[in-house]
């Protein structure tokens, strides 16, 4: 059987990504040589934690949903890893079992590299060393920067920054609308932000009210991106 490769739009996705697009055409090839492809139904389980690490993963459509379970025993969203982003790395490094759930969420396709071919990589190409350093550098400052908005910023401008990054990674224009493409329930919406599903809601029909952004079924819709961005600023 031919295994399954890449369609030009998630290959697009993987390469026109911020961190592996900086990487050199030497090392971008070496890397895509040893990946394959897994195509995985909405809900598909690709990790749990406190299994050991077997890969390295990169998205090439749709996301996957890192979560953690509460002491009530549900699952709760802590982010959605989008296209484009690659994941797993550090429990291949530090060798220590993962520390979250991790789920395909909606259709989604990864490109996946296997424990043994990451560390070949690494020990054939020391600039992953250095571009690894880079990407969980910036992983660290985003980190820092989720806790002090949570810590300093009222919960419509936490909203608003989280609806302009998803816009941002899953914005399909229409004109002068930007239609968020992420199926997002509010109570995940909610369970991102640290807030109840009550109050999200308040502060979206807030926002609706203002012209800032449309609410449908089962899609947010961003009417104004400068109002949104001013949201944000508050």
């Amino acid at each position: 059987m031919t295994p399954p490769i890449l369609t030009i739009d998630e290959r697009h996705n993987i390469d026109s990504g911020a961190w592996f697009s900086s990487l050199s055409q030497g090392l971008q090839a070496a890397i895509l040589a040893r990946a394959y492809v897994r195509r995985l139904p909405d809900g598909t389980s690709l990790a749990a934690r406190g299994q050991p690490a077997e890969d390295w993963i990169g998205v090439a459509k749709g996301a996957v949903r890192v979560s953690s379970v509460s002491l009530a025993g549900k699952q709760v969203a802590l982010t959605y890893v989008e296209p484009g982003t690659w994941f797993g790395d550090i429990a291949l490094f530090d060798g220590l079992p993962r520390t979250h759930d991790a789920s395909a969420h909606g259709p989604t396709t990864l490109l996946v590299i296997r424990k043994p071919d990451f560390k070949e990589l690494l020990a054939q190409h020391i600039e992953l060393y250095e571009a690894l350093l880079r990407l969980n550098c910036r992983r660290l400052r985003l980190m820092f920067n989720l806790i002090e908005d949570l810590n300093t910023k009222p919960l419509r401008a936490r909203l608003a920054k989280q609806l302009l990054l998803l816009a941002k990674s899953y914005g399909i224009a229409q004109g002068e609308e930007i239609r968020i493409g992420l199926q997002l329930a509010q109570e995940d919406l909610a369970q991102l932000l640290g807030a109840s599903r009550q109050r999200v809601n308040q502060e979206l029909k807030e926002l609706e009210r203002d012209g800032v952004l449309r609410v449908e079924p089962t899609r947010l819709v961003v009417l104004s991106r400068d109002k949104l961005l001013a949201a944000a600023e508050k």
